[in-house]
This record gives C-alpha cells, structure tokens and sequence, in this order.
C-alpha cells in the first residue's frame, strides 16, 4: 500500500534520512523504535506529505505524493492520512464532539453527516458520555481517544502516530494500545507509529528499528 524509496532528507549539512526505503500492506501496525534523534518523526512526517524528501519517492497504491503540490496534496493529506501526535493539539474552545468534526468539515462534508459519523467513532472510542465536554474537561487518556477518532472522521487509510502514549500514564497507554489493534480490526486501518513504549513496539505486526537516519 505504501512505498518509500530511497529518502533521504538533510538540514544544511546533517544527513537525517538516509536511504531509506520501506513498504507496508494494508491493516498493517507497524512499530519504529530508535533513539531519539534517530529520524523516526522525520520519517513520519515525509511519509504523512508534512515535509518533502530531499530525495526519493513516496507511492500511495500508484499515486507518488512526493509530486503532488497545492490544494491537490492538501486534498490528498486530509482525505488519505490521519495524524495522532504526543500532544493532543485539541482546540481547547470546541467540545470533543467539534474537535472531531473538523477535518470532516476541512473535507467539504455537510454538517450533519460530520457529526453523525463523529458520533459513530465516539461510541467506538467509548466517549459518547463526554461528547459535549471541552478539552479541559477531559483526561489527558480522553484528551487522545478524542484526538484518535479526530485522525479517523474521514476514514483515512493510513494513520501515522508519533509518540502517541508518551503523555500518558501506563493505564491509558494500555488503552490505547489497544484501541489501536481494535481499529485496525474494525476499519482496516493501517498504522505506522514512531515509540519508545516498548509494550507497544513489540505488539505490532511489525517492528522496525532506525539508528542515525537508517533502517536497520
């Protein structure tokens, strides 16, 4: 489903990819561990279109994303990926029921659909109860099922999660991980998820490990 080939990225003189090439199927969870600084958020970030390769492609099924530009790649990211980050990135002024609404309505998606299918992951993510409630009012577990069913509206293929229970306590890290294999039972989703809880790494269909810009 996903090609990497060949990417290297650079700032000015420091190498942090380097020549990389990676594919991974369909209702896959893959892990990548490595050392901080080791390029797993690089990498994620070019697989997810947020930065370009210095050099190398990138195929979804046939389409190269790395020669997509403007409102086609815009277009592309928001109906094909969805992001989960460490921090949760929440608007802090919208309910979580809003939160999760919004790259639904990015999308073009009326109004009514939105919600109805924002309500349909809250009952998956067992939020229903706390639809109506702001970010502040949630706990920091809560805060990232709401900002996981956020990554899921417009049932991207592709989910990729950088350091997703780093905030977490180890009971809400449990949770999550396990949401994530529900997840890709239910919706066949694939997830690509840069880590350092080691639980997780291990549990995933694959487990890739990155040192100084490579994948060993």
């Amino acid at each position: 489903m996903i090609r990497a080939l060949n990417i290297c990225k650079a700032y000015g003189n420091l190498q942090v990819l380097k020549d990389i090439t990676l594919e991974v199927e369909e209702s896959q969870i893959v892990s990548i561990v490595g050392a901080s600084g080791a390029g797993k958020s690089t990498l994620l970030h070019i697989l997810g279109t947020l930065d370009q390769p210095c050099s190398g492609e990138i195929y979804y099924h046939q389409i190269r994303v790395n020669g997509l530009q403007g409102k086609k790649l815009a277009r592309f990211r928001n109906q094909s990926i969805g992001f989960v980050f460490q921090f949760h990135h929440l608007l802090p002024e919208f309910t979580a029921l809003e939160n999760i609404c919004m790259p639904a309505y990015i999308a073009g998606t009326g109004k009514k659909q939105a919600r109805r299918e924002a309500e349909s992951l809250l009952e998956i993510m067992d939020l229903t109860q706390r639809k109506e409630h702001k970010p502040a009012q949630l706990s920091g577990g809560e805060q990232q099922r709401v900002a996981v069913a956020r990554a899921l509206i417009n049932r991207p293929k592709v989910v990729l999660a950088d350091e997703p229970s780093g905030n977490l306590d180890s009971g809400s890290s449990h949770q999550l991980h396990q949401l994530f294999f529900h997840l890709r039972d239910q919706l066949k989703s694939t997830f690509i998820i840069a880590t350092h809880n080691n639980t997780l790494a291990s549990l995933a269909d694959r487990k890739l490990e990155m040192k100084d810009g490579k994948l060993l």
